[in-house]
């Protein structure tokens, strides 16, 4: 994984901060200066920090675990939709249904409703309701895909959280600090670190500036997930090789038992041989 250069970062507006009236003092660390009113980011401690977080990401991702990308501001909605689909991790980019990680069996229960309608339509039950009631399910199953369709393969607590905007995700990240789950977020100059345990100082507006940080993050990912991968592999063969070796060992026992067995044999004949030959003389 190559972490973003500082020409990189400061082209994608990553330094720019909001307004001095608008800054949370926990932020100070991270600040570089203050500029016309506007705070700047200090962007040597957004790629040590993004850095960071990028390597925390890529071992949950090679032990097999799910991170869930949060971003339901306007400007950050696709770019999380396309770089969360391409490391094949759930994501939230309309309303955070309120409850989703403290309340998670409620939530699976929403997602099953939406199976079960799919289910009508293949075996053919839908055909039968009124017109009224298919009106009904329809309207139904595509406010579940819209708002959890995303979470659908999401079949137990999410092992991360990654918010772009911890302010207006704060419902999403009191749930994760509730239930103990880390933290990973872009924090700007108006947002609370200490509710995130992996701080991204940067720029949460503008896209380009959300763009090159998840482009990082989940190159980590993908990194981590192709490691499992050939992780997998590797033991399939060691097993493979295992059991190969087992019948070797086997056969070997049996062979040297069989040599064992001879001479006794051998042994066990000669006084035989001696007397037919005495009767014979």
């Amino acid at each position: 994984m190559q972490t973003p250069s500082f020409e990189q970062l400061l082209e994608a507006t990553c330094h720019f901060g909001h307004l001095k009236r608008k800054w949370n003092p926990a932020m100070a660390p991270y600040i570089f200066m203050e500029r016309n009113g506007i705070h700047i980011i200090d962007l040597y401690k957004t790629q040590a920090k993004l850095e960071e977080a990028a390597n925390a990401l890529k071992s949950i991702a090679k032990s097999g675990k799910k991170v869930l990308f949060v971003a339901t501001k306007k400007q950050a909605k696709q770019v999380v939709e396309e770089h969360a689909q391409s490391v094949g991790m759930p994501y939230v980019i309309e309303r955070w249904p309120g409850g989703m990680l403290t309340n998670f069996p409620t939530i699976r229960k929403a997602v099953k409703k939406m199976a079960s309608i799919d289910k009508m339509t293949k075996d053919g039950t839908f055909d039968n309701l009124s017109k009224r009631e298919k009106l009904q399910v329809t309207r139904q199953r595509a406010k579940l895909e819209k708002n959890l369709g995303s979470i659908a393969d999401l079949n137990r607590l999410p092992s991360a959280l990654f918010v772009v905007d911890v302010l207006k995700e704060h419902i999403a990240v009191s749930e994760a600090n509730r239930l103990g789950i880390p933290v990973f977020g872009i924090v700007d100059t108006n947002s609370d670190p200490d509710t995130v345990d992996f701080v991204i100082p940067a720029n949460d507006d503008a896209s380009k500036s959300i763009d090159i940080i998840l482009s990082a993050v989940c190159e980590a990912i993908k990194e981590g997930l192709e490691e499992r991968k050939v992780e997998k592999v590797d033991n399939k063969d060691a097993s493979a090789e295992g059991e190969d070796r087992a019948p070797r060992k086997r056969r070997a026992r049996v062979s040297h038992k069989a040599a064992e067995a001879t001479p006794k044999a051998e042994e066990a004949e000669a006084p035989q041989a001696a007397a037919e030959e005495e009767k014979a003389e």
